[in-house]
């Protein structure tokens, strides 16, 4: 079984607006809405790829009741524990002159409620895979990710960590299977400047002799790097095409990465079907179909 953990979910609520001013009424051209948050983008990703995987994490309110009909709609599967306060956060994308973002808060989660997700992972086991993508609400305890794998480490599951700072460098000693920082959250790590693949090599090795098996570092239009388990090194530039959204395509990339290494076992498919997949998300409106990673895919040189 695959899943996803998303603590914090969202609806999306995408607005494009010409000649944007503040201080007066604005009204949009478009308007799209999205059950959102970066393990939702992984299930859906993976949906679209003909992968099931079951969606978890915390929903609250009406915008709960929401999120999970848009998931039920298009078929993913989800588990997630209802909060009995609050509601889950709105997030609005204003895309006029330059990208503007306001993201919600989300609903307070307690420690009963904390200690509810931990016992619905102690079922995954050996043969699964389990994500733990992006940051978890102040609310939550700040161990939260490490907790997780403490609880799942020699049970055999593969677990994909795709988080910054302390939330990613505390779990490194469970040895998680695939860490995907970006070339910036890398930079952030160790206090320096990163902008080629050769610039991000040896911090992501650094990341590996910590304790993360495989290390796929993203660099947006500069393509990605993988450290791979077996000691190869693997780096590409990303496919040709029109940045659309860049919205979600680390998190799709992810999503490729583990469709292609699940269906192969090979370190290079799976890189490649990562970057087509990352790519292909970047060249669409919203997260890619399995359609169109198969096109980008189809177009790499390899």
């Amino acid at each position: 079984m695959i899943y996803t953990v998303t603590c914090n979910p969202s609806l999306d609520y995408v607005v494009s607006v010409q000649g944007f001013q503040t201080g007066c009424t604005n009204r949009t051209q478009s308007e799209k809405l999205f059950a959102g948050g970066k393990g939702i983008n992984v299930s859906l990703v993976l949906k679209n790829m003909g992968i099931e995987s079951t969606a978890l994490g915390f929903v609250a309110g009406f915008t709960g009741e929401e999120i999970v009909r848009r998931l039920e709609k298009i078929g993913v599967k989800n588990d997630f524990i209802w909060l009995e306060e609050g509601f889950s956060r709105i997030n609005v994308k204003l895309k006029a002159m330059d990208d503007t973002e306001i993201n919600g808060q989300g609903p307070q989660i307690d420690e009963e409620k904390t200690e509810l997700l931990l016992r619905r992972l102690d079922g995954v086991g050996r043969g699964d895979v389990l994500f733990l993508s992006g940051s978890i609400p102040a609310s939550m305890p700040d161990d939260t990710y490490e907790r997780i794998m403490r609880r799942l480490d020699g049970t055999g599951a593969a677990v994909v960590v795709d988080a910054t700072k302390a939330l990613l460098m505390n779990v490194l000693k469970y040895r998680p299977f695939l860490i995907k920082p970006n070339h910036q959250e890398l930079g952030e790590i160790f206090g320096v400047r990163l902008e080629s693949r050769e610039d991000v090599i040896p911090y992501g090795k650094k990341l590996q002799e910590a304790g993360a098996q495989n290390v796929l570092i993203s660099l947006a239009g500069e393509g990605a790097v993988l450290i791979a388990a077996d000691g190869e090194l693997y780096s590409a530039l990303a496919p040709e095409g029109k940045l659309i959204n860049a919205v979600g395509a680390g998190d799709s990339m992810v999503a490729g990465f583990m469709a292609g290494w699940l269906s192969s076992g090979d370190y290079k498919y799976a890189f490649d079907m990562g970057l087509a997949a990352g790519s292909a998300s970047a060249f669409s409106e919203k997260l890619a179909t399995g359609e169109e990673i198969a096109a980008v895919y189809s177009q790499m040189k390899r």
